[in-house]
């Protein structure tokens, strides 16, 4: 037998200090080297995207969008906002970026240019037809896209979704020019560990490329109705909105939305809306809007103490907690209290899922649902009525009208309104500003009044606001306001 001193002398003093673990060690190192190295003694490790990168870049948009809005300037005695009212911070709110004060009497206002910056994705080579987000559009007076060969084209509007933060823009081309297209591949398909890569627009620095994994799916963060997200940890950051997350095969997968972050930078947890999402929505953008179906019902999750009280063995479908009054659901027999356990034979979970399910119904199509009521199961059909717009209240004109009348700004009163005002009423509307000269002004009502009745009406929101009014144009109102803890009546003549 040979000696270790005989195999190689040079490695007998580190063999008999460190034992023979150590040539082990040696060994295991010398072998992994190998196995890692070509045969140009380079070490393999990931494949680079530089290709990829080079290969899809071109059908990646920068956007530039501007948008007209009004801040106020200086200040009047007695208005929100005005230095030295104590009011200042409660309204602030209020009276910043789009959608101020909707009187003249209000701050002194001065319109200026506000500049958006976004990325898209170019989905029609033909027709030049962009995605990107709704909130890199919307409200724009001017849409601007430079494509990668650094030419500057103007785009409009197609359609909007604002519900899934979606646009459809169109870019205008030249005739039988053609730009790249994107191929719009499947994000069901996808993974939790996949990789990814996102191309965009991130402060402003163009065609940046970042790459990650998918952290996570089916993500909910509050941003609406339909939350649905791909997480990533590819780097995206504000200007990546509107931009595509591609696979490694080249095909967008989500667009890049939204993130997470107390600073304003990345720190690893980005947001994608899925493109089959998209694909569902393209055709309906296309022509302007997207139409959703509509139940009439308000929905709540089933714990496990509730399942036990109906009598269930297990936590299964969603609760209706209300019924809209005259909707599809209350037309059919819908109760409050029946449980809903699935829509066209699709089992129901969660909330959100028949929200999502009741969403791509048409309206006047005819769904059936599978109920419990009392115990006993039953199966109900209903004709889907349409989803109304996210700034209609019905059929009923909308809350700006009803200020405007009043010559009030009022907004549904919260628990934390309620707290900061001191109030003991917990629903009702809270007056935020009242036009001088105004019906409301000529009555006495004031900033931080709470209406909490219409011509003997209860007034729990803006909508029953609306309402109370309605039959009684051109007549004398009677309101009853909480002001300050107290209670007292104020008659508006004449509104409208």
């Amino acid at each position: 037998m040979k000696s270790t001193s005989q195999i190689n002398p040079s490695w007998a003093g580190p063999i008999k200090k460190l034992g023979i673990g150590a040539l082990f060690v040696a060994v295991a190192v010398f072998i992994f080297a190998q196995s890692g190295s070509t045969a140009t003694g380079q070490v393999q490790g990931l494949p680079s995207l530089a290709d990829l990168a080079e290969r899809l870049k071109p059908s990646v948009v920068n956007i530039s969008s501007e948008t007209v809005v009004k801040t106020p300037q200086g200040g009047i005695p007695g208005i929100p906002g005005s230095p030295g009212d104590p009011w200042n911070e409660f309204f602030r709110r209020f009276f910043e970026g789009p959608g101020g004060p909707g009187f003249p009497g209000g701050p002194r206002q001065s319109p200026r240019k506000r500049q958006n910056l976004g990325s898209g994705l170019i989905v029609d080579s033909k027709e030049g037809l962009v995605l990107t987000n709704n909130h890199v559009v919307e409200k724009a007076t001017k849409i601007t896209v430079t494509t990668l060969d650094q030419k500057q084209r103007k785009a409009t509007i197609v359609g909007r979704d604002p519900r899934t933060d979606l646009a459809l823009l169109r870019v205008e081309i030249k005739k039988g020019e053609t730009l790249p297209a994107v191929k719009l591949g499947d994000s069901d398909k996808l993974r939790v560990g996949d990789w990814v890569m996102a191309i965009g627009n991130p402060f402003g620095l163009a065609l940046t490329v970042t790459a990650g994994i998918v952290s996570a799916k089916g993500r909910v963060i509050g941003a609406g109705p339909y939350d649905d997200f791909i997480q990533t940890d590819a780097s995206i950051n504000p200007g990546n909105s509107g931009g595509p997350l591609f696979n490694l095969d080249g095909e967008v997968v989500g667009i890049n939305t939204a993130i997470f972050s107390r600073g304003g930078g990345n720190i690893g947890i980005g947001f994608a809306i899925p493109v089959n999402m998209a694909k569902n929505l393209m055709p309906q953008l296309r022509k302007g809007s997207v139409v959703r179906g509509f139940l009439g019902v308000t929905i709540q999750t089933v714990n496990a103490a509730m399942a036990k009280a109906l009598g269930l063995k297990e936590k299964r479908g969603v609760l209706v907690a209300s019924v809209a009054e005259d909707g599809p659901a209350a037309k059919a027999g819908i109760k409050r209290g029946d449980l809903i356990l699935s829509l066209n034979g699709e089992t129901v979970n969660a909330p959100r899922e028949l929200s999502k399910m009741a969403a791509r119904l048409s309206p006047g199509s005819k769904a059936r649902l599978k109920i419990i009521r009392k115990g006993k199961d039953k199966t109900v059909t209903l004709t889907a009525g349409k989803l109304p717009d996210q700034n209609q209240v019905a059929a009923l004109p909308s809350k700006e009208k009803v200020g405007q009348k009043l010559g009030i700004q009022g907004e549904n009163l919260t628990p934390e309104v309620a707290r900061q005002l001191g109030t003991r009423s917990t629903q009702g509307v809270v007056i935020m500003s009242v036009k001088p000269g105004s019906p409301a002004a000529k009555a006495g009502l004031r900033r931080g009044d709470v209406i909490i009745e219409a011509n003997q009406k209860t007034v729990n929101n803006v909508q029953n606001l609306t309402k109370a009014l309605k039959d009684k144009k051109n007549e004398s109102n009677l309101f009853l306001i909480e002001r300050r803890g107290n209670t007292h009546y104020v008659v508006i003549e004449r509104i409208g």
